[in-house]
């Protein structure tokens, strides 16, 4: 059996192959640094607050975990369509309409994969508990400074973990990108569309090794993620 080298594997990916990979590793950078700004302060509100509306802001973040993508991706399109209140808003900026575009997809992978970091972070505020926070209030320190100087670096390992699988969920996105940007090569086809593509056109070798970068990827994403988490790689190495 003959076996293809790394070389040949090279060449077995076309130019918009690896335009699709740039892409979606771009919008996985993208969408991860935009989702760490976004979920640190709602995490850190529901791990703290008393408020009644908890429980109703936890459900609408961790919609995206039971909703069909394809459902997500629709009512995403509506909202940011001609008749959208996001499209309206938009327009009305000068940006545009944002379905079909790059930074389209950018808002759609990050309220699809907002829940996958909240949630990590959150668990990481939540058990730091309230001693440290409280020592560090009679030491004189402020809002601020307790954020900054206590709960971020004892809650680093959360970041490290919602940073990881933002980035590792944003990556196999398919239902929620093809509804938002469709498939326009260099422009919103991502790597999981571009393998759908060949699939249908019935181009199995480089839907194969399209796959297969993918899953090696994911195996990597997953080995760094119990990395960081000594519970869970004495589970797996047991």
């Amino acid at each position: 059996m003959n076996h293809m080298t790394t070389e040949s594997w090279l060449i077995e990916l076309q130019p918009d192959d690896w335009q699709a990979i740039w892409l979606t590793i771009r919008l996985a950078l993208i969408s991860t640094m935009l989702l760490l700004l976004i979920s640190t302060p709602l995490a850190l509100w529901l791990a703290t607050t008393r408020s009644r509306w908890r429980g109703l802001m936890t459900a609408l973040v961790s919609m995206p975990l039971v909703l069909p993508p394809t459902v997500l991706g629709f009512y995403l399109l509506i909202a940011m369509g001609p008749d959208g209140p996001v499209g309206q808003l938009t327009q009305a900026l000068g940006i545009g309409y944002l379905p079909f575009t790059f930074s389209g997809l950018v808002v759609a992978s990050v309220v699809y994969s907002l829940p996958f970091v909240v949630q990590p972070i959150q668990n990481a505020f939540e058990s730091i508990g309230r001693e440290p926070l409280e020592a560090a209030r009679t030491l004189g320190a402020g809002p601020i400074d307790c954020f900054f100087s206590i709960m971020m670096p004892l809650a680093r390992p959360g970041f490290i973990s919602a940073a990881i699988l933002g980035f590792a969920h944003t990556l196999g996105e398919f239902g929620v990108v093809l509804m938002i940007g469709g498939n326009i090569p260099g422009e919103t086809q991502v790597l999981s569309v571009q393998i759908y593509e060949q699939v249908e056109s019935l181009q199995y070798q480089r839907a194969h090794w399209l796959s297969g970068l993918l899953v090696a990827f994911s195996f990597i994403i997953l080995l760094l993620l119990y990395g960081f988490r000594p519970s869970s790689r004495t589970t797996i190495w047991r």
